[in-house]
This record gives structure tokens, sequence and C-alpha cells, in this order.
């Protein structure tokens, strides 16, 4: 069914981290569902210009497009719920559109005008937001940040303008809050949310519907409250209650109306009846599972479970595939650099050390692989957890007296390893070589987005893969250092996946192990609960296998 494009736009208030883009993806899953192409965008108020210098602590992890676009994590969210990839023109922050602003004013772009937040900023948000307007049915476009906040008016102000613009009915507000519970008086509170909704009317903008999260069912009488003092149907006040599984909101929000709302509100009559068999299956086998395996993540993050957000979902779909719930533990790296962490790992199927920057807790990700190497446990090692592994083998396998990272010498300001783990100072993008130097600024300088790699025939990972050529997301300046792979190779360890030119290392596996791999690009960006990762897919399976044999 092809409709002309329309734009949903998803606002939160009373309080942040309310799940707007669990909301906004399982809608776009949902509209999907009936037949209806979609696209999601993030626009945020914060002043960098992305959240690629931004501190995990600080932001949770840096989620990675296909075309090198560093974003926010709520990307990961529309990915693997509409398995739509995102794309650079999918996130925008304060601090690019002030940015495109101030570089046309030097250029001379507004013959000297006085450059101002209305028209110059609201006019810069409005151009990003009808990029590739003629692309789908639906265009949802979540604001980052709650209603009132200082920073979002200029986003707040620019979506009223662009519905303004617009045929009427071809814009739709969803305005998610809080509708917090009193134990005291037993009640449902819904002022919070009237005067949320009364800051939107304030700056001209009228919610279609309205999205409560609640920890309690919200009675009829509430409701038709909300509907009447929000200026709302009573049909579109949806109830969002507590899930068990982020993967159950798509058949939460259909049985809430949701999907049914939107389309009322754009009058789309009649609408075409959704096929909801995928969720309904990843349902199943999420709340049925068949066994557990446990999983050690050892990492220097570990402290925000949103910094390693793509991976733990990705381990989630690998016990989608293999029908098993995957029981996460979770190890701070940086207490074991002098604490032997052995016994910590003893009782778990497979061990993962996800990326990170600088030498802060390596020691405890080398420990980690010494583990899983010596006592045959599952190893995944992505991105720096690969380089952990190398410089691990080069240690105790090749006898490469202190291996280490060059990074941690940069970092250090002085040469104490041999670095087996080297700058990348260029590489071959498409037809151009791209060109790096250590003291380049932080922010998007990374060998970013997607790149091509070679599997070597008859290795674990082309088997794994079933093929001998993939594309994978890339975000890192350090690279394993090929001088030292025939050393590395005549004591174990295989190079088993290469850039085109051969020039880069992709893969590395343990020869003689029943499952160690680690992989110099971020597998968790792809992954779907309805297509899970074949790395982790297969990760889970062998953790299984090391469960059933313990």
């Amino acid at each position: 069914m092809c409709i002309r494009d329309r734009y949903i736009f998803i606002t939160g208030g009373v309080v942040s981290s309310l799940g707007k883009g669990l909301a906004s993806a399982a809608l776009g899953a949902l509209l999907q569902a009936r037949g209806f192409s979609v696209r999601l965008r993030k626009l945020d108020p914060y002043l960098n210009v992305d959240p690629g210098t931004m501190s995990p602590f600080e932001h949770g992890e840096v989620f990675v497009t296909d075309d090198g676009a560093e974003t926010d994590l709520d990307l990961g969210h529309y990915e693997r719920f509409t398995g739509v990839a995102a794309r650079k023109t999918d996130s925008v922050s304060s601090g690019r559109i002030y940015s495109s602003v101030l570089e046309k004013e030097r250029r001379g772009d507004y013959l000297g005008k006085t450059i101002q937040v209305v028209p110059h900023v609201t006019n810069e948000i409005k151009d990003f937001i009808d990029i590739g307007d003629d692309e789908v049915d639906f265009m949802l476009c979540e604001i980052g940040g709650t209603v009132g906040d200082i920073e979002g008016l200029p986003f707040f102000e620019a979506i009223r303008q662009f519905s303004h613009g617009k045929p009427r009915g071809d814009c739709l507000f969803m305005h998610l809050t809080l509708l917090p519970y009193l134990n005291a008086s037993g009640e449902l509170k819904t002022k919070p949310t009237q005067h949320s909704v009364k800051e939107l009317q304030s700056i001209g903008i009228a919610p279609d519907i309205l999205v409560c999260r609640s920890e309690h069912p919200i009675p009829q009488k509430e409701r038709e409250k909300l509907a009447l003092f929000c200026n709302v149907r009573p049909e579109s006040v949806i109830a969002a209650y507590d899930l068990s599984s982020i993967y159950d909101a798509p058949l939460a929000y259909h049985k809430e109306g949701l999907d049914q709302a939107v389309l009322d509100a754009f009058e789309i009559t009649p609408a075409p009846k959704p096929n909801l068999e995928v969720w309904e299956d990843v349902s199943d086998r999420i709340h049925n599972p068949e066994g557990t395996v446990k999983i050690a993540i050892v990492g220097k993050y570990t402290q925000l479970e949103d910094a390693y957000k793509s991976i733990t979902e990705a381990l989630t779909h690998g016990g989608i595939r293999n029908r098993v719930k995957v029981q996460i533990g979770w190890f701070d790296s940086e207490i074991f650099d002098n604490k032997e962490l052995a016994p910590h790992l003893k009782g778990y199927d497979g061990v993962l050390v996800p990326g990170g920057f600088g030498e802060r807790g390596t020691e405890g990700m080398i420990k980690a692989a010494t583990f899983s190497r010596e006592q045959d446990v599952p190893y995944l090692g992505i991105c720096l957890g690969m380089q952990m592994a190398v410089i691990e083998a080069s240690r105790n396998l090749a006898k490469i007296k202190n291996a280490g990272s060059e990074e941690f010498d940069h970092e250090a300001g002085k040469k104490r390893f041999t670095p087996v783990v080297y700058h990348l100072k260029e590489w071959v993008e498409g037809n151009r070589t791209i060109k790096r130097d250590a003291g380049d600024d932080k922010g998007g300088t990374m060998r970013l987005g997607a790149y091509n790699a070679v599997l070597k025939e008859n290795s674990k990972i082309s088997k794994i893969y079933d093929n001998h050529a993939i594309s994978e997301r890339h975000r890192h300046r350090y690279e394993v250092d090929l001088k030292y792979k025939d050393k590395l190779e005549a004591c174990g360890l295989l190079f088993s996946g290469m850039s085109p030119d051969n020039r880069l290392p992709e893969i590395v596996e343990m020869k003689n192990h029943p499952w160690f791999i680690g992989v110099q690009f971020h597998p968790e960006l792809k992954s779907k609960p309805f297509e899970p990762h074949p790395l982790f897919a297969d990760f889970i399976r062998a953790a299984l296998d090391r469960s059933r044999l313990v």
C-alpha cells in the first residue's frame, strides 16, 4: 500500500528516559507489519556535534551506521526493530545544526543578515527533517530530552513550523509521559501529564496521541480524565507498561491500540491488517527457552549497561536463535588489572571482551583471553577485545616480550611496549586513501562505517558466515600489526579474515580451540531479534555446547 509521506513526531514529558526510542521503534515495526515503509530519525538537543567523543558513562554506546555516522544508541533500537539500516541523515544534534549555520554565515550565504535562532536555526532543522521525504510512507522523528528543556526549544519550534508547512493531516504528534503512582493514596496521578501537555500546547503543539508509562493499570476514569484535559480522544490514550523483554513492545503496543490510533489520526481507512507472526515467534522464543547459558562480559564500562547496549541485545538475539536464555555476568576489567580473574570466570559458558579505548582495564581483558584459551571456553573479542587476544597470544605463545598496543604508549607519553597493535595511519575507503595522524582531532577521525573483508577458506569464521566475503561496521583507530602475523600463526593463531587489499587484519581465531574468535569490527551493530548476527548465534551455540559438557 502506497500513501503520501506522513510525519510522526515523538516528544517526551515529565521525566527523561521513559522509552521514547523504544516506543518509536515499536511503532515503526507495527506500521511495517501493516505493509507500510518507515524511516526513523533522532533529533538531539545536546551541543556535541555527535556522541563520538562523549564518555560511555555519560551517554551510553555510540551506534555506528554503514555510512560512518557516530550516532545515538536509539538508532540501534530503530534498526533492531525495523531492519531499516540507519544513515547519516537519520541523526542530528544541536551541535551539528549550529555548526552548519555558522559555516554558512562565515561563507556569506546569509548575505550579511543577522543570524537568529528563528528563522535560521529552525530552518536548518526543518531542512534536515525534510531529507528523503519521498522515500517512505511514514517518517518517525524522535525529539531528545523533555518538553520544557531550554536546549530543546529550537527543535520544538522547528517541528511546529514544519507541521504548518505541510498539508493538513500529514503530521502527527505523539507525546510520551509518566503517570506516577502514589502508594500513600493508592492512586495514579494525571497532573504531571496534564502539565506536560500544557507546556507543549504553550509552544503551539497539540499532541494527537498520549503514551503513558505506568507501573499500574490505568483505570478508565483516569483515561477519560487525561483525554478531556489533554484534548485527545480517549482511544488515543495509550498505556505503556513495564515489559519483561523490550521485544514484547510491538505486541504490547498493538494490544493497547497504538498503531490503530495512529492510522485513525491520519484517517487511513480501511487500515491493512497487521502480520505480527515475526514478533509472536520472537516473543515465544524469549519466554519459552529450552535452557540457559551464562556469558561473562569483561569490559571497562560495565557500571553502565547502556555502554554495551548493542552487545547485550545481540547476545539476546543469539539466545533467541538457539532458544535459550542468556544470563550475563558483568566484570569490570579494571578491578582485575592487578587481581586474579580466572576464579571468577569459572561456571561461565562463554567470555566476551568488548570494545573500548585507553589502557585502563586492559590487563584484566588479557587475563580473560588467557582463561578462555587455556580452559577451552568460547571467547568472542570485539575490537579492543580482538587486540587483547592478539597481545595475550603474543606474550604467552609467541614470547614477544612486553607485547602491547601503541595506543597505551601514546596515552602514557612514553614507549613501554613492543607494539603488536599500532596506530592506523592509512586505509582505503572506496576509491580514495584516508590518512590520519595520532595528533588529529578525536571526533570522526577513526575508521568508521562498513568495510569489506575476505575470509580464509575452511576457517571457522567462513563456516559461521557461510560466505567468503562479508561487510561489517568499524569504529577504531588502532590495528593489529601484520608484521607479527607469521610468528603468531606459527603459535596457533590464524588470521582468518583480511581486508580486500590484504593489509588489515579483520578476524583472528585460535586453531586448536573449540571456539576462540576476535574481530576488529562490531558485529553487534547489525544483529536483530528476527535476524541474529551469525557470530552471536554461533557463539551462543558454542556456549550451549560447553554448558552441556560441564
